[in-house]
């Protein structure tokens, strides 16, 4: 039953809306076109071969989620993102897990429109852990691998002539990252935002690289213990600052380029392991961290170099957050996973 409305009172919207899905989820990005404001991405963590992508979308009048495309996805994706622009290029959705592959999303469905492999030996595929997708130049994205390296990948989209794949994709550069599997990448904002990026591994270091410059790397940070580095991401709108956490960590670190190797500082609130760090949009000085501990808590890191003792804003969720992403088209609108649960979260 719905309540009466009050003349001239403007119903307040909810702040949290849900969907749950058939299987667990994991991995989850919001899009980015502003004339499908509520639509994400979802991808199955099912631990056998056949796995699901699944687009959903808010429906503001009914207020319940709507699941417009599935398709099968071999493996769980490791990283979903959508192509980073406003509706020039195709509507593209890209993946990360046995290979990189990147789909066009219709309104019913959703095809591949191809596979990037850059495996010289057919047997055996190195799984990739994790993605890019450059914001200033969309034709270009960077994967990560347990195999050490990095591989920069240029895509030629073109417009759809009948049925044929019209977006293909080329090496543009592979390099040996780290000394052991490497876990994510991120491009940078840095120098035009273009050739910049960096990437964390099971060794403990965060390198940065310059496409420019690929000859040598810089390490920004080293885990004194050595324990793997399992995700980075960017400040949006300070490219000085990044953040990154190690495997099993309590605490999320905020490392300054500027100061390398010396963290400015450490948000250690959670009370079990982080899985995800989203930065704000919009802010150069809040982000946000999800954990096992049910909770996702945002920061205000505007007094560093003090020590940040508190989140701003806590949220606990009914199960173990295992991802997170802030909406960079609203950025009042963060985005969680756990268990079979996609929740949407007004802040």
């Amino acid at each position: 039953m719905k309540p009466a409305r009050m003349a001239g009172v403007t119903p307040k919207r909810k702040e949290i809306y849900k969907y749950e899905a058939p299987w667990t989820l994991y991995s989850m990005n919001w899009g980015v076109r502003p004339d499908k404001r509520f639509r994400l991405a979802v991808g199955s963590f099912v631990e056998e071969y056949n796995n699901k992508v699944q687009i959903v979308a808010l429906n503001e009048e009914t207020s319940e989620f709507e699941a417009k495309s599935t398709f099968d996805h071999p493996y769980p994706t490791t990283k979903i993102m959508w192509i980073p622009d406003n509706g020039v290029f195709p509507d593209l959705l890209a993946t990360s897990g046995d290979y990189l592959r990147v789909w066009r999303v219709g309104d019913t469905d959703t095809r591949l429109e191809c596979l990037l492999n850059n495996n010289k030996n057919s047997d055996f595929c190195a799984p990739l852990t994790s993605f890019d997708w450059n914001e200033v130049d969309p034709n270009l994205l960077g994967t990560s691998s347990i195999d050490t390296t990095c591989t920069i990948w240029g895509l030629e989209t073109g417009q759809v002539v009948g049925r044929v794949n019209m977006v293909t994709g080329h090496v543009k550069t592979q390099l040996i990252a780290h000394d052991k599997e490497v876990y994510d990448i991120a491009f940078s904002r840095a120098g035009g935002g273009r050739d910049m990026f960096a990437s964390v591994g099971a060794d403990g270091s965060v390198r940065m690289f310059d496409l420019r410059h690929l000859e040598h790397s810089t390490i920004i940070y080293e885990d004194p213990q050595h324990h793997p580095l399992l995700r980075l991401a960017w400040n949006k709108q300070d490219p000085n600052y990044l953040a990154t956490m190690a495997m099993d960590s309590f605490e999320v670190i905020i490392l300054d380029v500027r100061v390398p190797c010396t963290p400015v500082a450490r948000l250690n609130n959670h009370r079990a392991c982080v899985n995800g760090i989203a930065w704000a949009p919009h802010s150069s000085c809040h982000i946000c961290t999800a954990a096992d501990d049910h909770q996702a808590l945002i920061w205000d890191i505007q007094q560093m170099p003090r020590a940040i003792e508190d989140p701003i804003l806590a949220y606990t969720a009914e199960g173990e957050i295992n991802q997170i992403q802030w909406a960079s088209t609203q950025p009042d609108w963060i985005a969680i996973c756990y268990n079979n649960c996609l929740e949407i979260l007004r802040i």
